[in-house]
């Protein structure tokens, strides 16, 4: 049985090791990135438009839902009316079918006139809104007024509900435009008509109901559709039979050409948003086709009674998400110049805590944290390293010569020629004490350090610097230290010993006569002299 823990190899806990030390430096320089002066107003610019697109998504939310509810209540509305239409249009054409009916029976019509009319009539009469019912012959001649106003014999042969009927193929049910009777009481209605037919089906005439206006006025008053919403009642032709609000101007209209018509007659139900062509607001339009019937119900509510809340609610949470997002904005700029500031103080105490005031180098300070980093680096990549120490000949003769001021032009000069010839971005020249300076050189074995130091030597040699006493040229001398992983793999212990080799070398230098070059050994710190 295979063990299920086993111990984990060397390369795999590198490995882990190696990850983790890598995430730990991703995070600290993201955190350090954060919490930069840029980064603290980046965080804070962010924060706002975080905010200010949750606030957006919730408003928009909150408008589909407000849509939503307005297309939920229209839909009811529209529900009440259908089904009040409905069932008083039906009604109705049952009362026209009683009277169809009984125009066709013989007995009937040979009663008395009051009794036949009483027989013909009786559903009718509890019609409110049914305005009489006439009977006509297949010349469109009145027969039978239910009302008495208009006189047997009358034409009626041009009237739109006739022609219909006297068209029409069947027993349908058809509604005519709006139009004023001329036997009527001065209201609006529609005609309700029915053919009537012998025996054989043949046309024998036309019963028709006068529908009251009114009706469908007293019907879409009763819905509650917001201030400047509207409900309508339309035929499928596009005349206008009524509208809420009311108006009387517009009853009859022809709307067939009108854009929002033209939606609604592309499918039997449905939802739009349009522009109403009457008064020009755009509505929320939910409509139905009546089963049955060649009448089309909308019920639109305004957009700006639908969203009024919304958009105040628009109004108050945006100016407080303006305001929040002002605020979060300037405190974030305020804290990142403060920030700012303050890494600038850091970094003008940093400079002048690690940098020589005189030379404008790097301090001795500076150097000996340069040269430890660059000695592990060295160590951990196997890569050779050289360190050069550069004093001045005789500089305490001159500066007590000449004076101080002197002495510091010289110390100038100098320390700007030998930063010169350290050519490389990862060379470093510091000022190490008085008169004498260091330089690093990284990934440098001894020949190339003896290069740069010769570079230096002659530089500085060829200097002329004025003095009281006229033009006047100074000298340096050089110690080298270089270090490279032998075949035992030895380095040594701390950068420490480089240094001190180095400073051997300078010794060994000023020795043998100043304005040399002297390459230490590791082993006995001797080597050719240069100069």
């Amino acid at each position: 049985m295979l063990r299920r823990h086993q111990a984990e190899s060397p390369e795999g806990f590198a490995v882990r090791r190696s990850t983790a030390s890598a995430l730990r430096r991703w995070l600290d320089a993201f955190g350090r990135r954060v919490l930069s002066p840029a980064g603290v107003f980046a965080a804070g610019v962010c924060l706002s438009l975080g905010v200010c697109g949750v606030g957006s998504w919730g408003l928009y939310q909150e408008r589909e839902d407000a849509y939503a509810r307005a297309v939920e209540n229209a839909r009811n509305l529209l529900l009440l009316v259908e089904h009040d239409i409905t069932r008083n249009i039906e009604l109705y054409g049952l009362s026209l079918d009683a009277v169809a009916e009984g125009v066709g029976d013989p007995k009937v019509m040979a009663l008395p006139p009051e009794l036949r009319n009483g027989i013909l009539f009786d559903r009718a009469a509890a019609a409110r809104d049914l305005d009489g019912i006439q009977v006509l012959d297949e010349r469109g001649k009145l027969l039978i007024d239910s009302n008495g106003r208009c006189l047997p014999g009358m034409d009626f042969s041009r009237d739109e509900s006739f022609i219909m009927q006297r068209k029409a193929v069947g027993s349908a049910l058809l509604i005519s435009k709006p139009y004023l009777p001329r036997c009527g009481n001065g209201r609006p209605v529609i005609s309700l008509s029915r053919p009537i037919l012998r025996p054989d089906g043949s046309f024998a005439g036309v019963v028709t109901g006068a529908l009251a206006i009114d009706y469908f006025r007293e019907l879409l008053e009763g819905l509650h559709v917001g201030e400047h919403g509207t409900a309508a009642v339309i035929e499928t032709n596009g005349t206008l039979v009524a509208r809420l609000p009311f108006d009387a101007k517009v009853i009859g209209r022809d709307l067939s050409r009108v854009d929002s018509f033209k939606k609604v007659m592309a499918s039997d139900e449905g939802t739009f948003v349009g522009t109403a062509s009457i008064d020009g607001t755009r509505k929320i339009y939910v409509f139905k086709r009546l089963a049955g019937l060649s009448i089309i119900v909308d019920v639109a509510p305004a957009e700006q009674d639908v969203y009024e809340q919304w958009q105040a609610r628009v109004a108050f949470v945006g100016a407080l998400m303006i305001a929040f997002c002002a605020i979060v904005v300037t405190v974030s700029l305020l804290l990142s110049r403060e920030l700012k500031q303050r890494a600038d103080d850091q970094s003008r105490l940093y400079q002048l805590a690690h940098t020589d005031a005189l030379t404008g180098l790097a301090n001795r300070r500076k150097f000996d944290r340069i040269a430890q980093r660059e000695w592990r680096r060295a160590v951990r990549s196997a890569s050779p390293i050289s360190l050069l120490l550069i004093d001045i000949d005789r500089f305490k003769a001159l500066n007590d010569h000449y004076g101080h001021r002197f002495g510091d032009e010289v110390l100038r000069s100098v320390a700007l020629t030998i930063e010169r010839c350290a050519r490389r971005p990862s060379d470093r020249v510091a000022r190490y004490g008085g008169e004498e300076f260091a330089a690093t050189l990284p990934d440098t074995d001894a020949a190339g350090a003896l290069a740069v130091a010769e570079r230096m030597r002659e530089a500085v040699a060829g200097l002329v610097i004025r003095s009281p006493s006229g033009p006047l040229s100074v000298t340096v001398s050089v110690g080298i230290a270089s270090w490279t992983i032998d075949a035992a793999g030895r380095w040594p212990e701390t950068v420490d010993t480089l240094i001190e080799q180095a400073d051997q070398a300078l010794y060994t230098a000023k020795a043998a006569g100043r304005n040399r070059v002297h390459v230490g050994n590791r082993e006995n710190n001797s080597s050719p002299i240069y100069s």
